[in-house]
């Protein structure tokens, strides 16, 4: 075992001393030691009931004949950090959540670990860790919220910010925006709709590494508790058996993972998180492969924003496991891996059948014949960029209209609610990159309020930085290479026609050679924004958006 190396032997005694002061027995010691790392916190709505979950992952563990200590990991919570310099600092935790739960699984020699995240970072960022650490890993969420009700339709975090819009467009009265406010999140756990946090955890069944139920089961259902307790007992099974993260994450589980993501609508986070999680795991991938998998992955789902239906709707549908089971009616997942149920996907799915065609679309009716997201490239994006096609209105797939360029977020929201954006135009904001934010923040403030402004089906956004997974529309994120490092979109100017052909994955603006080379010898690279402390080694250490924003040591030239 490798907890040997603090609880065996003589040289040991010392360690067990230490053992002893937390209050630990012989027979403790004796047994498999379990992190449990949790993410609890009295901030984020998605983690206030993580204490129970974890309460529950403890007493499967011991029932299991192991021993769980638990400790912590940071979370933010990315709805209260929107729109101010909260949102810096959300997408760098993804890392800080990795780097320290590495530090705390090697410096204690657990001999297994159980992640209890549940929101936006602390998914990609444990099982970041989870591919890095390599020892017998399961991962339990907190679960999804319930969705709101709103005079008898349900609502979620995304019709809140867009009623903000929809009051500076004159078109809600403060009352009104007051009872969104009192209503549309009604319970714990991750927003409602099919955002980031709740991508990545039904990714995390995609993958292989949470029970079926993991990304869907509410955080207020008891099943939830249940679910927990089967994952402390189901991780001695794997610390038994020897499976590993690795043996999980295989580079054709990140392909499903893929499909699935395709298939479900979810956020385009995920295409920063999977590239980010797949290389701590050593398998290469590309976020061009994007484009190949949703040629031939039908989209089945459209949840909030992109649709009426949230995720307990998912759930009473049959979950990821139903969405899987429909896509290899057509062959379309790899279905002979090893999970953590110590099965195979094949063996997990079987019999997990669609309950609701309104929910999931059987594959014979989809959505789309392609995917819930598109990789963009062209002129603006020569690396790539980022649309969640499935949230797109039709009128906009292909889009013509001239640039109205903002250097930052807070500009481009004063133009927007200030009504100097108009039909058809389209709203450039750089310098919001993962560099040049720093943290590559994300832009659910503004489009919200051109949704909920009626410009939704008639206004484009492209921007370097990121979107929410409650973002709806013609959102265009990660545009790579990004404007601090002199991409494109540094070069654009007010007025510029800019070409957006989502059908064809294209990402254009109309300006000749010449005129670019004299706009590149005319660009002055901006100083950092921020000069000290952590966003600062963030600025220096982190790569672009295509490939998932991971740090890498700036080499000497």
């Amino acid at each position: 075992m490798k907890s040997d190396a603090v609880t065996k032997g003589m040289q040991q005694a010392p360690h067990r001393s230490l053992f002893n002061a937390l209050g630990l027995t012989k027979e403790e010691l004796e047994k498999p030691l379990i992190g449990i790392v949790s993410s609890y916190n009295e901030i984020v709505p998605g983690h206030m009931n993580l204490d129970k979950i974890v309460e529950a992952v403890k007493l499967g563990v011991a029932m299991a004949g192991g021993t769980p200590i638990v400790f912590p990991a940071i979370a933010v919570c990315d709805g209260i950090a929107m729109g101010h310099i909260g949102m810096k600092y959300s997408l760098v935790t993804r890392d800080l959540i990795a780097d320290s739960t590495e530090a705390m699984a090697m410096a204690h020699s657990f001999d297994a670990l159980v992640m209890v995240p549940n929101c936006d970072k602390n998914v990609p960022g444990l099982l970041m860790a989870a591919a890095r650490v390599n020892i017998p890993t399961i991962f339990v969420s907190g679960g999804p919220m319930l969705a709101g009700r709103v005079h008898g339709e349900k609502r979620s975090l995304s019709s809140m910010f867009e009623a903000v819009g929809a009051h500076a467009a004159g078109k809600m009265s403060e009352e009104e925006v007051t009872e969104f406010e009192n209503k549309v999140c009604p319970t714990c756990g991750s927003c409602s709709g099919m955002y980031t946090a709740n991508s990545m955890n039904c990714l995390t069944e995609a993958l292989g590494m949470g029970l079926r139920g993991n990304g869907t089961i509410p955080a207020v259902y008891s099943e939830r508790i249940r679910l927990a307790k089967h994952a402390g007992m189901k991780i001695m099974e794997l610390l038994e058996k020897n499976i590993r993260p690795r043996d999980i994450m295989s580079e054709k589980a990140f392909l499903n993972a893929l499909a699935i993501d395709m298939a479900l609508g979810c956020s385009t986070n995920s295409m920063l998180h999977l590239p980010a999680i797949a290389h701590e795991a050593g398998v290469d991938l590309n976020v061009d492969i994007a484009n190949e998998i949703s040629a031939k992955t039908p989209n089945l789902c459209h949840l909030a924003p992109a649709g009426h239906t949230y995720m307990e709707d998912l759930n009473e549908a049959g979950g990821v496991y139903a969405v899987m089971n429909e896509l290899d009616k057509k062959g379309l997942l790899y279905t002979d891996l090893i999970t953590c149920t110590g099965k195979t996907i094949k063996e997990n799915i079987e019999g997990c059948v669609n309950k609701d065609p309104d929910t999931i679309r059987p594959i014979e009716n989809p959505y789309s014949q392609t995917g819930g997201i598109a990789v963009l490239k062209g002129n603006l994006a020569p690396d790539s960029a980022v649309v969640k096609r499935s949230a797109v209105a039709p009128e906009m797939m292909v889009h013509e209209g001239p640039a109205r360029v903002f250097d930052c977020e807070e500009d481009a929201i004063e133009a927007i609610k200030g009504g100097k954006i108009v039909a058809g135009d389209v709203v450039v904001i750089r310098y919001e990159g993962p560099k040049g934010g720093p943290g590559m923040r994300e832009m659910l403030n503004p489009t919200s309020a051109i949704a909920g402004m009626g410009l939704g089906s008639s206004v484009a956004l492209i921007t370097d930085g990121r979107f929410s997974g409650a973002s709806r529309g013609a959102s265009i994120g990660h545009v790579s290479p990004e404007a601090a490092v002199g991409g494109n979109i540094a070069l654009v100017e007010e007025g510029d026609i800019i070409k957006i052909d989502i059908t064809n994955n294209s990402l254009n603006f109309v300006v000749s050679d010449e005129e670019l080379k004299r706009r590149r010898a005319n660009w002055i690279p901006r100083e950092p924004k921020i000069t000290t402390g952590y966003l600062a080694r963030y600025t220096a250490m982190v790569t672009s958006g295509n490939r998932g924003a991971i740090l890498e040591v700036p080499r000497a030239k």
